[in-house]
């Protein structure tokens, strides 16, 4: 990848005429029309990174009546709490230390939601591991594997509990977001694991909005952001800001992007010009995964 340009993995994934890598107006979260007041948002992998600082503050400064912290440690899980009721003062904090590949603590973790909120409305599933590396012989097996528990297993679960939970599952309005990654859909050889576990989640997604649509499950490829998981291959591009992710999760869930549940979009790509590409996107059937090629036994005939 070394004699790509710095500005490869955003004009590369390119599906807009206009593209961004920072909080832009229509995705600014404190805007009145994004308001999420009354809503309850859970977010996983909340302790670090691009959940603690983007889409937690984001979703403080849209006004959430409640947000639940999850992650493995609750010692940074306070860290996050406190500064958010810097933003907002007035928001409901549950913070839960849970193990999101493990299905009795995620049990866990709703019963708690459930003393507190009743339900939730948004669930972010953002945390996620990159284990392992190297091309398909030289990874190790229980590594490559660790990939699928975290970043497939556990969004499930969390996507199942979150389900579940609500008063209706298949009429109460919910949201899903499910944070992937470009290399759900290309192809690099050296983080084979953990891109085939987002592709898996990616499909997962596909699942939740056939499914339920009731719910608006959305996948988003959160872009490059520099954070304690990012493999040395990629410092040298251009970085995304957490902000850019933290805007577009809150305006992923209102009202206007429900046309691309089941869709899968990059944090790049200007929500304007997606509205502006509705009809196509719905009547071509894009930004889903598919099978290239020509199919039917008329063909033959």
């Amino acid at each position: 990848m070394e004699n790509l340009p710095p500005d490869h993995f955003v004009t590369s994934l390119q599906f807009t005429k206009h593209v961004y890598q920072d909080v832009y107006p229509s995705i600014d979260p404190s805007k009145p029309e994004l308001s999420l007041a009354g809503k309850v948002v859970i977010i996983t992998g909340a302790s670090r990174g691009i959940g603690a600082m983007g889409i937690a503050p984001a979703f403080a400064k849209a006004g959430a009546k409640g947000l639940v912290l999850v992650a493995t440690n609750a010692e940074k899980l306070a860290a996050v709490e406190a500064n958010l009721k810097t933003i907002n003062p007035e928001v409901q904090i549950l913070s839960v230390a849970t193990d999101i590949s493990d299905a009795s603590s995620v049990a866990e973790l709703f019963a708690k939601i459930k003393t507190k909120f009743g339900h939730a409305d948004v669930l972010i599933n953002n945390a996620a591991i990159l284990a392992g590396g190297g091309t398909i012989h030289e990874d190790d097996p229980a590594q490559w594997w660790k990939n699928f528990e975290v970043n497939t297993k556990g969004a499930f679960l969390l996507a199942q509990n979150f389900i579940k939970a609500l008063p209706s599952p298949t009429s109460t309005p919910a949201t899903i977001v499910n944070l992937i990654t470009g290399a759900a859909w290309l192809v690099i050889p050296f983080m084979n694991g953990y891109s085939i576990s987002k592709l898996a989640t990616l499909q997962l997604t596909t699942h939740l909005a056939a499914a339920y649509p009731n719910i608006t499950a959305i996948s988003l490829h959160p872009g490059l952001v520099e954070t304690d998981m990012m493999d040395p291959a990629f410092k040298r591009f251009n970085h995304d800001s957490p902000h850019l992710v933290g805007g577009l999760t809150v305006w992923l869930s209102s009202e206007k992007a429900k046309f691309l549940s089941g869709k899968a979009i990059a944090s790049n790509w200007s929500v304007d010009d997606l509205v502006e590409r509705k009809e196509e996107i719905l009547a071509g059937n894009l930004l889903q995964v598919d099978l290239r090629g020509r199919f039917g036994k008329d063909q033959f005939e």
